[in-house]
């Protein structure tokens, strides 16, 4: 059996099968809104996405899941799985002419959008049929567009964050702003630095390989090559001078942002990161981070992005999965998530156009206290560049300085 298939396998047991709830041959995009209402009602739909946050996962079970079935009588099951595993499985489903996905609706962005574009593995345009579509800012280019690829409706914007790097105030009184303080700073104090090897690491990389091309503008529009080419092979020289004075010299580095985030919370490290500038309060708020933790965006700058919901080619639900989007898109759903004690998730709705009873509780939010405020972070924001950046990154920081 071949390991696309395999995984196919493992999805079948793992949500069982999809019962009598099947969805109409008719396609949702023909229908009026409350023609998808009543297709959609009392479906089943299956989401893919990652699970590796305890608030995001008490978001989803305690708050969503119970909201969609007692609105739309929906019972939305959760698989754990991202990236390259949502891409290997929709591309197997497809290689082998399936009528139908074990995977209805995903959370992806960046490198994923572009890659099931790839093997058109997506389902739309649809956001135009969902009712607070109507809220959100698209014309805002971080929401808009995601690493530089228009969304022209094939997934749905969901939530919008800006990477923070977190530190320890109790070991770290002045946290570096550039590369040139980064690299004293880890020289005078070996062990206490890394940079994981997965999606939030390389958005760093992507942040310092900007500040080395003196700043984001040759980084807009299509992949260049000579760009690439060009500063790349600095910022290679850059971390193999000072690897030696990374955790465990450099030899290592952490697969996974979970365990550095231990490491963080053990006192091992005196520095993590996060792709949710929250995450520093949510931590401290679960007990988990030291109460010194503390957020900040060094003076180059870090990417700002958005995450998005998607729905499969060959979803059997597409309509209940419409209905659940939607209701992920609403100002109530997008309330409850930016709330630093729920998640912290950054809305995508244009706030000032609500209505004055929800936006007056937008603007009451609990205000994080640890990390900056978001429009505060602004200025320092970075657009994701082409995914074929984050690609070549991922592979040549694997080949030049890990193996290197």
């Amino acid at each position: 059996m071949k390991p696309n298939y395999i995984l196919l396998f493992i999805l079948t047991l793992l949500w069982g099968c999809s019962g009598p709830n099947a969805s109409s041959s008719t396609d949702p995009a023909k229908l009026s809104w409350e023609e998808i209402v009543e297709q959609g009602r009392g479906g089943v739909v299956q989401m893919m996405m990652w699970q590796g946050d305890p608030l995001i996962n008490a978001y989803m079970q305690d708050y969503v899941i119970p909201e969609v079935k007692s609105r739309y009588d929906i019972d939305l099951k959760l698989a754990n799985g991202q990236g390259n595993t949502i891409v290997s499985i929709l591309a197997a489903e497809l290689e082998a002419g399936q009528g139908s996905s074990e995977i209805d609706m995903v959370w992806i962005n960046g490198e994923t959008f572009y890659q099931l574009k790839q093997i058109n593995g997506l389902y739309g345009p649809f956001t135009d049929k969902l009712p607070n579509s109507e809220w959100v800012n698209h014309e805002n280019p971080f929401i808009g567009t995601d690493f530089q690829q228009p969304i022209n409706g094939m997934e749905a914007p969901w939530g919008s964050v800006q990477q923070a790097i977190i530190y320890n105030s109790e070991m770290i009184s002045e946290p570096p702003q550039s590369l040139e303080e980064l690299a004293s700073f880890v020289e005078a104090n070996p062990g206490l630095f890394t940079i994981p090897n997965e999606f939030t690491g390389m958005s760093l990389l992507k942040a310092m390989l900007m500040d080395i091309a003196g700043g984001p503008e040759a980084f807009k529009g299509a992949f260049d090559e000579g760009v690439y080419n060009t500063y790349a092979p600095q910022l290679w020289e850059y971390l193999n001078r000072i690897k030696p004075y990374f955790w465990k010299q450099g030899e290592t580095f952490p697969a996974q942002l979970a365990a550095m985030h231990q490491m963080f919370a053990s006192g091992e490290l005196a520095f993590t990161m996060s792709m949710n500038d929250s995450e520093v309060d949510n931590k401290v708020l679960q007990g988990i981070f030291p109460e010194s933790s503390r957020a900040y965006v060094p003076a180059f700058g870090t990417i700002r992005n958005s995450h998005y919901l998607g729905i499969t080619k060959l979803a059997q639900h597409k309509a209940a999965a419409m209905l659940v989007i939607d209701f992920l898109s609403s100002p109530e759903a997008q309330l409850k998530k930016q709330d630093p004690t729920v998640w912290g998730d950054g809305t995508v709705l244009e706030v000032e156009n609500l209505p004055e009873e929800i936006r007056s509780q937008f603007e009451n939010l609990p205000s994080r206290i640890l990390a900056p405020k978001r429009e505060d972070m602004l200025p320092r924001a970075l657009m994701e560049p082409d995914p074929e950046y984050m690609i070549r990154i991922s592979k040549d920081f694997r080949k030049f300085v890990i193996e290197g």
